[in-house]
């Protein structure tokens, strides 16, 4: 489908022994599979399965990089040179025993110690988790197009990397919807903050500070430089565009709230921090979404009603780590609507910037009904867009002020 280019995906079936064993047959190299040149011809310890003693020897059961599990092998402790991968074993296996309240690791059978079969089962998935989450953290850093880090964090469950999800850097229209119009020419400028800019040509304000903190209330729009503005790129007026300068982390939450954010760094006060993007569709087709999304316990879908309430931003298969914030009553993140490359007052970029200082390790959250300076609690049921008049969703976010429902 013209201009649509990209939006469809067709997962490979063959499993992954399948794939290397294949790759074996052909002499063919492929990093995603951990097929190298230098694995081709040796042999690369990728984790360890399980563990015994036997006539007084530890061994441990090796799955080996790049090789199906059908090649495991049993080596002797003394034969591995992977220190951090017995160090992951022994704390995974730790972990197996503080969760499930059991004193001993190890039964004796016939003089033969051997770790029980479902302690081994959860190192495997450790382990394999633990590729898994490398593996997308990895793939997150490649797309992203900002200079901050992204990682990845797991301490809680067993969930590896969503299967349904697509890291994209900016809004991706549907058919018909046209996300850069309206912008022909940019402001002449030797010195954006003391001349006619942007933001006065629109009508507003300056939003940004000489040390590029917002200085704006909450409702009122922010107006950057764009693509055909004299200015160059340290100009004090880009700063959305430019992307998160915090290196942020996706941790597994342990309250029941799935995926969550964390800064690594620390955040001052009206700060960007970061842009929510998506899949950009009408009211319409997010009604109808929105329909399968509360059936599942997702919410992924923003409103664009800074003008209007034609547009909505759908983040449940493409977006970026905004995806993975979660809400809160009393949020650390404030909404604002930005114009950039596009001046169509119905299709503002969303920026979420600081309320307060963030300390680094924090979780990022922001009010999934806030827009702008208009809080939409639940008393304001008429003031709510088609596509948030559906079933309503228990709130978990632990707030003093917590209203209870997300919608």
């Amino acid at each position: 489908m013209e201009g649509w280019r990209g939006a469809w995906y067709v997962p490979c079936l063959a499993s992954l022994e399948t794939l290397q064993e294949l790759c074996r047959k052909e002499n063919l190299t492929c990093k995603s599979l951990g097929i190298t040149n230098r694995s081709l011809k040796s042999y690369e310890v990728e984790y360890l399965c399980d563990y015994k003693v036997e006539e007084g020897k530890a061994y441990y059961l090796v799955k080996w990089k790049g090789w199906p599990e059908s090649s495991n092998t049993w080596e002797p402790r003394k034969h591995l040179n992977c220190p951090l991968l017995i160090q992951n074993f022994l704390r995974d296996k730790n972990e197996y025993l503080s969760r499930e309240g059991e004193g001993k690791a190890m039964r004796v059978r016939n003089h033969v110690k051997t770790l029980k079969p479902a302690i081994a089962d959860y190192v495997v998935k450790k382990a394999k988790q633990r590729i898994a989450l490398q593996r997308w953290k990895e793939e997150l850093n490649r797309k992203k197009n900002h200079k901050a880090m992204i990682l990845v964090e797991n301490t809680v469950d067993l969930e590896g990397p969503p299967l349904d999800f697509y890291y994209i850097n900016e809004y991706k229209p549907a058919p018909g919807i046209n996300v850069l119009n309206g912008i022909t020419t940019g402001c002449e400028c030797a010195d954006c903050p003391a001349e006619k800019c942007c933001p006065k040509e629109a009508g507003f304000i300056l939003a940004y500070n000489k040390r590029k903190k917002l200085k704006i209330q909450p409702g009122l729009p922010i107006y950057e430089c764009n693509s055909y503005c004299r200015c160059g790129p340290d100009c004090l007026n880009r700063i959305v565009q430019k992307g998160t300068p915090y290196s942020l982390c996706i941790f597994r939450t342990n309250n029941g709230r799935g995926w969550g954010v964390k800064t690594l760094q620390k955040i001052r006060t009206n700060s960007f921090v970061m842009e929510y993007v998506g899949e950009v569709i009408t009211s319409e087709e997010a009604e109808r979404r929105g329909q399968l999304y509360d059936n599942q316990g997702n919410t992924y879908l923003f409103d664009l009603d800074y003008d209007s309430d034609e547009f909505t931003v759908d983040a449940a298969r493409y977006g970026n780590v905004s995806h993975f914030v979660n809400h809160s009553c009393d949020p650390n993140l404030q909404v604002f609507n930005v114009f950039i490359d596009n001046l169509d007052l119905r299709l503002p970029r969303i920026a979420l910037f600081s309320t307060r200082t963030i300390k680094a390790g924090e979780e990022l959250t922001f009010d999934y009904q806030m827009k702008g300076s208009v809080d939409l609690t639940s008393d304001s049921a008429e003031g709510l867009s088609p596509s948030k008049k559906r079933i309503r969703t228990v709130c978990k976010c632990g707030a003093m002020c917590c209203r209870g429902y997300l919608n």
